[in-house]
């Protein structure tokens, strides 16, 4: 398993150790920046959804990584770690391993519909501490239906461990504003521009465009909801000018960022009530 963050810090512990209470079970949670749900595993599967923040999960051989257009689908058995870079409301969805025969066999992220979406907020406001009714109980049932029929998207921002091509896919992390084109890039870690868009689509399913456009939202996201001007932060991923930054982020999230931050201060502020 890959290394973690050492500054992740704040260590959560999983609400269930051996059997769960009911054969769907509902739970959401605030995570402090630096949460980390240690390494562990569980005979139930989980879907992992964060209403505001970006969760990411970490597998032997995979690193998930979900903005809050995606959750991340966890079958039973699967030895992960949680965690999260800044402060996240997330929620889990335990599904027991009979309830679990219709949903991928495969660790993925799903796409969210907006059906799901507000299935997961209604579950939210409900009072934890409540007992579930039979109402309850049918709508996690139609939850998990929905889920079964979710597109897997593999994950949202997929990672690799080609030398050459996870080289510069850390250099862009560490420096999402880094504008050098790929040619230049390529340079830099002794390679062709071809090789690196060959290997691109082989370990990424997507051209290293749209990886590095995926990186540069997934950076924007916390610095939103932080309260950074839309400006800075177009300048500090390396756009020009605001109005691209706008342009690319509601291409591939469906809204602008002003937006976003809108719907995520509402979020933050529900989930912390």
């Amino acid at each position: 398993m890959r290394s973690l963050p050492s500054k992740a810090k704040n260590l959560q512990i999983a609400p269930f150790s051996d059997t769960l209470p009911a054969p769907i079970v509902f739970r959401s949670a605030y995570v402090p920046a630096e949460g980390m749900y240690p390494q562990h595993r569980h005979a139930w599967g989980e879907f992992v959804y964060s209403f505001s923040g970006v969760m990411e999960v970490k597998l032997a051989d995979h690193h998930y990584l979900a903005p809050p257009q995606y959750g991340i689908w966890l079958p039973p058995d699967v030895e992960h770690v949680g965690l999260n870079r800044y402060e996240a409301v997330h929620c889990s969805l335990y599904i027991a391993p009979q309830g679990c025969g219709n949903l991928p066999r495969a660790a993925c992220a799903l796409t969210v519909s907006p059906l799901v979406r507000a299935l997961l907020e209604h579950l939210r406001q409900q009072p934890p501490e409540q007992p579930g009714t039979l109402q309850d109980e049918r709508l996690l049932r139609v939850l998990v239906d929905q889920l079964a029929l979710a597109p897997c998207a593999g994950s949202y921002l997929p990672s690799s461990d080609d030398a050459l091509l996870g080289a510069v896919l850390r250099m862009l992390e560490e420096q999402p504003g880094d504008n050098r084109s790929l040619p230049e890039l390529a340079h830099a870690v002794h390679t062709t521009e071809r090789t690196l868009m060959r290997r691109a689509r082989r370990d990424l399913g997507m051209s290293f465009v749209e990886w590095r456009q995926r990186l540069r939202v997934v950076k924007a996201m916390p610095l939103l909801e932080a309260g950074q001007t839309v400006e800075t932060i177009a300048l500090d991923l390396g756009y020009g000018s605001a109005s691209a930054f706008i342009t690319m982020f509601k291409r591939l999230v469906g809204t602008t960022p002003d937006e976003f931050r809108k719907g995520a201060d509402g979020r933050i502020n529900a989930g912390t009530k």
